[in-house]
């Protein structure tokens, strides 16, 4: 056969193929839905658990440059438990050792108790809200803007300054429709006077996240602190151009010294960086992607075995013709072709389909769970190759029936 005759052949298969799509297009459209919706899900799972992943790790990293936590445990787990709770508290000797670590940019020293309070003023009251005292390095360190005001200054740290900066939360409760900066509120029952607010950080846990007060952490210390009840850590920034591994040897080392340990003795304390904490969020939020993507691709094996159906249908409806063609000299390989592209192009019209609602779906819910949104060329084009894929797979069985026909017994039935 020539070059020529073999082109027209094909481009007479594929013209069938066409025909036959379009001749029954009610079942052409329902196969068509069947892979979609399948790709829909997938796709929208997968870009939600994505945006899901990028928020958590946004909010717990949340900061624009890598910082360093030094605390009596990480908090990552695979720590004995007893040898934690001997563990020293990171005392304000530490703050002072670090600030003049090589690498480091700033220092900030906190103090909790872990029990929250409600606030009061006049007729106004809050949720509940956790208290913390910081230096005035806090806002910075973690990119939290400072709404009215202003944040507490060293010099307040220093003299142990009865002043608070509200959290976005209890702001908008207390001062609804005035200014907090100046007002006095009750704290520890001790009058302190608001110098400030801070923004909303619009965090992956809601209100939580906004809801704090914050005092310096001398204050907290003379005020907020019960025996037994309190958690003392230091959070610090790399300066750009240093290596976070080399500033976290080099703190590591000022600890060291400063908890006298001698070369052989382990560290009594826990260092970690914000890149960690965004490791094991990945870690997590990708074991749960992986399993709610092979539960959804569920749905496009369903769909896949109702391109097997229809195909089937098709081939059973076309034996006479399969018959004529086979009669006339066109070659297994031919019949075997037709079938697999009406299967490829409509489980790839499925996919493109599936591929935008999957889009449009979880654009919309993003937007709704305020979470980043991003289109993936790699699992766009995936999930594209996969839907055409399916349609070969699970098409190759109708096509090999049609082809294998004997043409006398095809022509034979009506």
């Amino acid at each position: 056969m020539s070059e020529h005759q073999h082109h027209l052949r094909q481009r007479d298969t594929f013209e069938m193929a066409m025909r036959t799509i379009t001749g029954n297009w009610m079942r052409s459209l329902l196969l068509i839905l069947g892979v979609s919706i399948g790709v829909t899900t997938l796709l929208g799972i997968y870009t939600i658990v994505n945006g899901l992943s990028q928020r958590i790790r946004d909010d717990v990293v949340s900061n624009n440059r890598p910082y360093i936590y030094v605390a009596r445990f990480s908090g990552i787990g695979g720590e004995d438990p007893d040898e934690l709770m001997r563990r020293p508290q990171i005392l304000p000797e530490c703050d002072s050792a670090l600030r003049d670590v090589e690498g480091v940019e700033l220092v900030d020293y906190q103090v909790s108790n872990g029990s929250g309070m409600v606030l009061k003023y006049r007729e106004e009251k809050t949720n509940f809200v956790q208290a913390f005292g910081s230096s005035e390095n806090f806002p910075y360190i973690f990119s939290i803007k400072v709404g009215e005001g202003r944040y507490f200054t060293e010099g307040e740290v220093t003299s142990r300054e009865r002043v608070c900066v509200l959290g976005y939360g209890p702001a908008k409760d207390l001062f609804p429709k005035r200014d907090p900066v100046g007002k006095v509120i009750r704290i520890f029952g001790k009058p302190y006077r608001i110098v400030g607010t801070m923004q909303e950080r619009g965090h992956i846990i809601g209100a939580m996240g906004d809801n704090y007060v914050c005092t310096p952490w001398t204050t907290f210390e003379k005020d907020g602190l019960h025996e037994g009840m309190e958690d003392r850590n230091i959070a610090v920034t790399v300066l750009p151009g240093y290596d976070t591994d080399d500033v976290v040897s080099n703190v590591v080392g000022a600890m060291r010294q400063v908890r006298r340990l001698r070369p052989g003795q382990a560290n009594d304390f826990s260092v970690v960086t914000s890149e960690t904490y965004g490791e094991l969020i990945d870690k997590v939020t990708g074991g749960i992607a992986l399993v709610l993507v092979v539960l959804s691709s569920i749905g496009l094996l369903v769909g896949g075995i109702g391109v097997m159906n229809i195909m089937l249908i098709s081939v059973a409806e076309r034996t006479r013709e399969i018959g004529v063609r086979m009669a006339v000299g066109a070659r297994r390989a031919e019949v075997l072709q037709q079938v697999l592209i009406e299967a490829g192009i409509l489980t790839g019209i499925g996919g493109v389909v599936g591929i935008g609602l999957g889009y449009l779906a979880s654009y919309g819910m993003t937007k709704l769970l305020r979470f980043p949104f991003e289109i993936n060329p790699t699992v766009t084009i995936g999930a594209a190759l996969f839907s055409i894929s399916i349609g070969l797979f699970f098409g190759l069985y109708p096509a090999n029936k049609a082809a294998r026909m004997d043409p006398v017994m095809a022509l034979g039935r009506e």
